[in-house]
């Protein structure tokens, strides 16, 4: 395997002639996709990557100026994808990564058939004409608490973005994989997630967009989906899901899994 391929855990599946893309989002892997993978490798090639900075990629890859920005995973996605020569693809990116992907389809939007974007936002802070859902204070009280105690902090906000309770399957999985990101890496990416601002590009963004959002999202108001829905520059659809938390392909499969194989198979029509 290539360079890009073992720096990221590339691994393709699959044998259909389009290619489905799956993106994790920030404190998770690629496994997070385990419940939407065997619905897709009868009908689609798929190909899984890891983030740089995730648990499961080598730390000492992780460049902290590069990945300073959004632009440094978009220039890792469209080299992945060329790597493995995807075009056209649909790609399925949650929270991070489907900013990530919108950045990188107005830098190559050959390389995109459409994005779905579960839990998407393009600006996590609250500016004045714009709730994104926390005041630039919590962010701070919150980033306080990881430079103080990393574990014990993402702990307890572990099961808040969840929307589960500890004892839950998904919990405990997303804590294991959260837990098993380095602590200077977890808090570059929290500073990262948290300061990036992408509404200024959003009307460059031409390939279709399925915007997929749960009824309830401490980390993600209704009110984001709507904004990128009225912003987007292509065309976009909104679908809200009643579930609860952050992290609904792992938390709640049994009504996301069918909801994402619809937005998938189906195109926005004319």
């Amino acid at each position: 395997m290539s360079t890009v391929g073992s720096a990221h855990n590339v691994r393709v599946l699959g044998s259909g002639e389009t290619t489905v893309v799956l993106g994790h989002g920030y404190g998770t892997e690629q496994s997070v996709w385990k419940h939407l993978v065997p619905h897709l490798v009868d009908q689609y090639k798929v190909l899984l990557y890891d983030n740089m900075g995730a648990g499961s990629t080598n730390p000492d890859y992780y460049d902290f100026d590069r990945y300073s920005s959004i632009e440094g995973y978009a220039y890792d996605l469209i080299a992945i994808l060329e790597e493995f020569n995807v075009r056209k693809c649909i790609y399925v990116g949650h929270s991070l990564t489907a900013m990530v992907a919108t950045a990188a389809s107005i830098f190559r939007p050959d390389l995109f058939h459409k994005l779905i974007m579960i839990a998407a936002s393009p600006r996590v802070v609250n500016s004045s004409g714009y709730y994104g859902g926390f005041e630039q204070k919590e962010i701070d009280q919150i980033r306080a608490g990881m430079v103080k105690n990393n574990v014990v902090h993402d702990l307890g906000r572990a099961t808040l973005i969840v929307g589960c309770d500890m004892d839950s399957e998904a919990a405990q999985e997303f804590s294991r994989t959260l837990f098993n990101v380095r602590p200077d890496i977890a808090l570059s990416v929290f500073n990262m997630v948290h300061t990036y601002d992408m509404r200024p590009f959003l009307a460059q963004v031409t390939v279709p967009c399925h915007i997929i959002q749960s009824s309830k999202d401490i980390c993600v108001p209704q009110s984001v989906g709507e904004y990128l829905h009225k912003n987007i520059g292509g065309k976009s659809i909104v679908e809200v899901m009643s579930t609860e938390g952050h992290l609904p392909h792992l938390s709640a499969p049994e009504v996301t899994i069918p909801v994402l194989l619809r937005h998938i198979h189906l195109d926005i029509a004319e």
